[in-house]
């Protein structure tokens, strides 16, 4: 059961909360995210048994009599289920006929091709685990909760950090992976290496695509990163994946890229806000490009902290508004907000106008459709023009904007006299 060492994460609430909450043993969790974010240590915590598809001794034994492996002792985890999918299905039965055998508790990072998974209809629970948050890499730090500014009441913000813009790319470069970030950096930089290298050598066949060139993949998945907290369109990120190659490929032969990437969670795009209580004009919905965590999008660019903080961009050229440490600053700031939101039980969206006119980093909205906005900055003090979005925005949907909040490298924790909230990444937590 518990692993001494063990350090919990946001999702350890949802997920006891979920268990705890079923009125019989019939419940299955599916906690999905890409590779090394920690899906199998979590799990682990509440398993009194457990099988390793990834050994061939326990996938002997679930490919020969997988009903035997239900009645151990629970709760059952069967870690890599894709790996035998019939699994699934087995458990979902035994969910329907309420088998007194579960819990049970499902871990993967992919699902190969030609797979029919169901969805489960209520009968599998998701549960989406991300990278570490920065109030999981520094757990005594946070002093404003994101479900307390989603509540609606405005509370006081307070607090004082010591981080600066060197720590936080610090932290951009060492990643959000567990079994990763702690190594030494040239051994952290090559294990990054190495994880990018085996989605093209190995989940990219599973998955029953087996990339005839396998550099244009790579380049591709450079594209994406260069294209970190953008909208870039297809044909952007085709001429900064080609560069100068004459003949451009088709999008029939490039959409296979993302569309196996996303299935890896490897892309965790942030899609356009569509707002349930409001009507707002002229919308766009292209989703924001991101990756699982921004030390994949560095590691494919050949970037260093060294490199960032000197003011380097990528080679492939993607048309932003600022630096691209900027950019990935707001990436690690969008993937602790999405592992803030889900503890509350919201979701997260970006809204852009189409004439760009207006647009804020980040939406993060209640099932009731009120929201919480946030906007990214990678200077520790806002300007006043930096807040003109937020303010646009509440003069369009009143009391629905529950709080606005400036997300920064600064210091303090304060409100301004407008009411914006100005917080300190560090010091926002779940």
């Amino acid at each position: 059961m518990s692993t001494p060492g063990y350090h919990r994460r946001v999702v350890d609430a949802e997920l006891d909360a979920h268990l705890a909450a079923s009125p019989s043993a019939a419940i299955a969790i599916a906690v999905e995210g890409a590779r090394a974010v920690g899906k199998t240590s979590t799990a682990r915590q509440r398993a009194a048994t457990a099988f390793d598809l990834d050994t061939e001794p326990a996938l002997a034994l679930l490919t020969a009599d997988v009903d035997r492996a239900l009645r151990q002792a629970p709760p059952v985890l069967i870690d890599e289920w894709q790996r035998h999918p019939p699994v699934w299905d087995r458990v979902r039965r035994a969910v329907d006929d309420r088998d007194p055998h579960g819990p049970f508790l499902l871990t993967g990072s992919v699902a190969p091709k030609g797979t029919e998974i169901h969805t489960g209809a209520g009968r599998i629970i998701p549960l989406r685990m991300r990278p570490l948050s920065l109030a999981e890499r520094w757990p005594d730090l946070a002093t404003v909760s994101l479900g307390e500014l989603l509540a609606g009441a405005r509370p006081a913000v307070g607090g004082t950090s010591a981080l600066r813009l060197a720590d936080y790319t610090d932290e951009i470069v060492r990643s959000g992976f567990p079994g990763l970030r702690d190594l030494p950096t040239r051994l952290r930089r090559a294990q990054l290496e190495g994880y990018l290298q085996r989605v093209i050598d190995r989940d990219f066949p599973e998955l029953g695509h087996q990339p005839r060139n396998p550099a244009a993949l790579r380049r591709w998945m450079q594209a994406y990163a260069a294209a970190t907290a953008t909208t870039a369109t297809w044909e952007k990120l085709r001429d900064a994946a080609t560069g100068g190659e004459g003949q451009k490929p088709a999008r029939t032969a490039t959409q296979p890229y993302r569309d196996i990437l996303e299935r890896l969670y490897v892309l965790d795009p942030v899609p356009g806000w569509k707002p349930t209580r409001n009507r707002i004009a002229r919308l766009t919905e292209p989703p924001k490009h991101h990756l699982a965590d921004p030390a994949l999008a560095v590691t494919l660019l050949g970037l260093t902290a060294d490199h960032l903080l000197a003011g380097d961009e990528p080679r492939s050229v993607i048309p932003r508004d600022g630096s691209f440490l900027g950019a990935l600053f707001e990436s690690l700031v969008t993937q602790s907000v999405r592992v803030y939101a889900q503890a509350a039980e919201a979701v997260v969206g970006h809204l852009r106008r189409f004439s760009g006119e207006h647009e804020l980093d980040l939406i993060v909205e209640r099932g009731d459709g009120r929201i919480v906005a946030i906007e990214v900055k990678l200077n520790p003090t806002p300007r006043d023009d930096d807040l003109k979005h937020l303010h646009w925005l509440r003069s369009e949907i009143g009391d629905d904007l529950l709080d606005a909040v400036v997300v920064t490298t600064g210091a303090e924790a304060y409100r301004r006299p407008d009411g914006v909230a100005v917080i300190p990444a560090a010091l926002l937590g779940p």
